[in-house]
């Protein structure tokens, strides 16, 4: 049974499994899905108890928002919520300026077929964009609330420095935080997010892959993971076998790497993307797998000990 956390004050409760939706445009850069394939993906996702969608004008140069749109179409708008982005665009490009906000905003509704998201938000801005003091986005993003057109509004960030920097001079009340068991500096800003109700979105909860457990040293990857040297590839083996070390788990890794994420009660939906029904399923039963004290204790020690320094690059 799906369970559902608060996400803002203003927003519904949002189911603690989410579906990241890059993967349901036509990509260039990651393996993508078919449209039919798309939406069994999202209505079994609906079967499942989801409601909570993560998209954005460049995955799939906007296809996933329109596939989205499509899909959801054909369910009452206020039984699912959606967060999207502006800043890369749906050709590709990156703008942050503030003047392109509505505009994206406008062509995102368009994509999506819909009048209003639930929450907008800063899709990895430079450090600078984030200070609220020195930027007018936040009153732009104030407007569109006032205008009816957004909910919420926040950013996608990467480190507790840039989410310090976003709560402290903000009123945003959305943080997509890349959080998983081999990237913890998020974790940091967890209280302050707390006092200060802001909703935290877990992206990236399976480190691209690794928290599966199915890559070692010796693989190769051929899509927008080819980033990484070969150094960094057998660093991240050589951890991924110290996690399965730590939780005594050669099976069943991905969802306790999940649940890894919703062991802290900051956190309102982790999400995961899905290419098949049965990542998808997989992906739900986290649940089935919780991480106890006990194994958060030791990840957390084993992340303070030997991860944090080696500044993994994603």
């Amino acid at each position: 049974m799906m369970n559902y956390r608060n996400y803002t004050t203003t927003i519904q409760k949002v189911s603690e499994i989410g579906l990241g939706t890059w993967q349901l445009g036509d990509d260039f850069c990651w393996k993508s899905v078919s449209e039919k394939e798309a939406t069994t993906i999202v209505e079994k996702a609906i079967d499942l108890g989801i409601n909570f969608f993560d998209t954005a004008p460049n995955y799939g140069l906007g296809t996933s928002e329109e596939r989205l749109g499509r899909i959801l179409k054909n369910h009452e708008r206020d039984s699912f919520v959606i967060n999207t982005k502006f800043g890369h665009n749906h050709l590709g490009k990156t703008d942050y300026s503030s003047k392109t906000i509505r505009n994206s905003l406008e062509s995102s509704l368009k994509r999506l077929q819909m009048e209003c998201v639930d929450s907008l938000i800063i899709h990895n801005p430079p450090l600078h964009f984030l200070d609220g003091n020195k930027n007018d986005h936040y009153e732009i993003l104030e407007r569109l609330i006032e205008e009816g057109k957004i909910k919420a509004y926040g950013a996608s960030l990467d480190t507790f420095e840039e989410m310090k920097l976003l709560m402290e001079t903000t009123n945003a009340t959305v943080i997509e935080a890349f959080f998983n068991i081999l990237h913890q500096d998020a974790k940091l800003a967890f209280q302050l997010a707390e006092k200060k109700e802001v909703a935290i979105i877990a992206k990236i909860p399976l480190d691209s892959g690794w928290l599966t457990g199915k890559y070692d040293a010796k693989s190769v990857f051929t899509d927008i993971r080819n980033r990484w040297s070969k150094h960094d590839i057998e660093t991240r083996a050589r951890l991924v076998n110290r996690v399965k070390e730590i939780l005594q788990q050669e099976d069943n890794l991905a969802q306790k790497a999940i649940s890894f994420c919703l062991a802290y009660k900051t956190v309102s939906t982790v999400i995961p993307g899905a290419l098949s029904i049965s990542q998808l399923e997989s992906n739900v039963k986290s649940t089935l797998y919780p991480i106890y004290e006990t194994e958060l204790i030791k990840l957390e020690e084993f992340y303070n000990n030997e991860v944090a320094n080696l500044q993994l690059p994603w």
